[in-house]
């Protein structure tokens, strides 16, 4: 039993200290971006503290492929496994990119400031009206010159699996005429999954894919999706839960 206590003593320790960490990065970083002009300096300044908050974690971050994510504008698309993925592609990705995510964040009073001055845009899972608006407000900025990233899952279980997607991501595509980066994140659901609070020591690693283009003749959303599944899951190694009812 003993031999046991101590490693979780150890790994109970490290998750408090985890948290620690993020809070001492992530509060001077919100005072400073909520005062700060421009939303791209902004972007800058929570990428830098989104690197910050690993290396005081002592977590390694890995990036492969970064040189095969587009220059021009272009839409990312990466699974979904913990609460860390979105700290992630902020630490990963240039500036330029903004996060379509789900809007229960906005009922966290931080994270709704922070994400709201980052450029951050809010879509509704549930009520069918608020959906519906969220979703012409997103095809509309997917004209723009903005890069957006989501995650086309939506949610995410502590079980491994590719979860299936909603189809926003692939009409905002089609809409804007841009590519699409998939993007696999790997560590995260082992490092913090869904119902655990403290973190767990480890490494992640973002592998970043080819990107999906076409010419004059754009695909389908449906056929977006199914190639961006493919490609994520070659390189993700986890179950296809493609069947499970999408919540």
């Amino acid at each position: 039993m003993r031999s046991g206590l101590i490693p979780a003593l150890g790994q109970t320790a490290y998750g408090l200290y985890a948290w620690l960490a993020f809070a001492a990065v992530t509060v001077p970083t919100l005072v400073v971006i909520a005062v700060t002009p421009g939303e791209e300096r902004r972007r800058r300044l929570a990428r830098a503290g989104a690197r910050a908050i690993f290396r005081l974690m002592g977590v390694r971050l890995k990036v492969d492929g970064l040189e095969r994510l587009p220059g021009e504008p272009c839409v990312v698309v990466a699974n979904h496994a913990s609460y860390l993925d979105g700290v992630i592609l902020t630490a990963v990705l240039p500036a330029r990119f903004g996060f379509v995510i789900k809007r229960e964040m906005t009922k966290v009073p931080g994270a709704h400031l922070l994400l709201r001055r980052l450029g951050s845009q809010f879509v509704e899972r549930g009520e069918a009206n608020r959906r519906s608006t969220d979703a012409r407000r997103i095809l509309r900025m997917a004209t723009s010159q903005q890069s957006l990233a989501f995650f086309p899952e939506g949610t995410f279980r502590a079980e491994p699996g590719l979860r299936p997607f909603h189809n926003g991501a692939f009409q905002a595509a089609i809409r804007g005429n841009k590519p699409i980066a998939p993007i696999v994140i790997h560590g995260s659901r082992r490092m913090l999954p869904s119902g655990r609070w403290l973190p767990r020591p480890g490494e992640l690693r973002v592998v970043i894919d080819d990107p999906i283009t076409w010419n004059d003749d754009a695909p389908s959303a449906r056929s977006l999706m199914t190639l961006s599944r493919k490609q994520i899951l070659k390189e993700l190694g986890e179950p296809d839960l493609q069947h499970l009812r999408q919540t």
